[in-house]
């Protein structure tokens, strides 16, 4: 788990790092506490710090991914680690990135927080801290309690809370923080989840976001059907469904002597045997020949019978 927190100040990401840390064992890296770290410590970087934090300066981004890298170094940030205030801008993304890469831990997903404005001002001004265990409260669930229901210590509120301040902050993070949004979503790092509701709600969206495995496009692969699959499959499927794809028998043509030797079968068989057949042109004047012949012949015959009944 290598993620990144979005969010506007009071959108919870605090909150909700604290519970994947303690549910898989990830450490929680805010650059803020990373500072105070360094500076309590008297680190090399923590003095750096120190000196321009002193002289009213911000701390260089060269300091902070000095100190991030340094905590992931640590044994615990061998399985991941949750990045929380850091980046800022994308100038410090792009930082980041590079620092990820070369230490061979790049992000797995950025979950942005999404929470209405209205909501975030209500929460910022009714935050409480403990100073003692560093849980946080709002005066709205407390019931008029003032100390802290685990420790029993007196709770107090950060002077970035008060509502002179909160515009100011939402303001600078409009202007600074929220195009890191566009700038991640193209990276195909982005996962908006919905800041509102009950705490477990909205702890088990974090969760489904963090543990969610993008699907590269480099690893899926669309096969083209080939055209004798298509045409299998359509044979497959008119059976299925009772309807046989029956062959259309190809029309015979007939050409001319094949017709004239259908209609002659006889004259056909006798070619083949050698006979010789006469024409029908033949047969009819034959038969007009010998028509001639009869009705020329009883002519003579009645002409010789009148003959003989005259010399009687």
């Amino acid at each position: 788990m290598r993620i990144v927190l979005l969010g506007a100040p009071g959108s919870g990401k605090g909150t909700q790092a604290q519970r994947l840390q303690a549910k898989y064992g990830v450490p929680q890296v805010s650059s803020g506490d990373l500072l105070r770290d360094a500076v309590a410590r008297g680190t090399e970087l923590g003095l750096k710090a120190k000196a321009v934090m002193e002289a009213g300066q911000l701390v260089s981004d060269d300091i902070v991914l000095g100190l991030i890298r340094d905590r992931l170094s640590r044994p615990d940030a061998a399985k991941g680690f949750i990045l929380d205030g850091f980046p800022r801008n994308e100038d410090q993304a792009d930082s980041l990135n590079e620092l990820l890469t070369s230490i061979g831990q790049p992000l797995e997903a950025v979950l942005l927080l999404d929470v209405p404005h209205e909501t975030l001002m209500q929460r910022l001004a009714g935050r409480r801290l403990c100073p003692t265990c560093g849980s946080v409260y709002n005066v709205h669930s407390l019931d008029g309690a003032t100390t802290c229901p685990k420790e029993g210590t007196a709770l107090y509120q950060r002077p970035d809370d008060k509502e002179e301040v909160i515009g100011k902050r939402l303001e600078v993070y409009a202007q600074q923080t929220q195009p890191l949004i566009e700038y991640y979503s193209k990276l195909g790092l982005l996962r908006t989840v919905a800041g509102e509701g009950e705490l477990d709600s909205v702890f088990e969206r974090m969760e489904a976001a963090a543990l969610a495995k993008p699907v590269s496009a480099a690893s899926v692969k669309v096969r083209k059907a080939r055209p004798q699959a298509k045409k299998a499959g359509a044979q497959k499927s008119a059976k299925k469904s009772g309807k046989k794809s029956a062959k259309k028998a190809p029309k015979k043509v007939i050409t001319t002597p094949a017709r004239k030797s259908a209609k002659k079968p006889a004259r056909k068989k006798a070619v083949k045997s050698g006979k010789k057949v006469a024409s029908r042109k033949v047969v009819k004047k034959t038969v007009r020949t010998a028509a001639k012949k009869t009705v020329s012949r009883s002519k003579v015959a009645r002409k010789r019978a009148k003959a003989a009944a005259r010399k009687k």
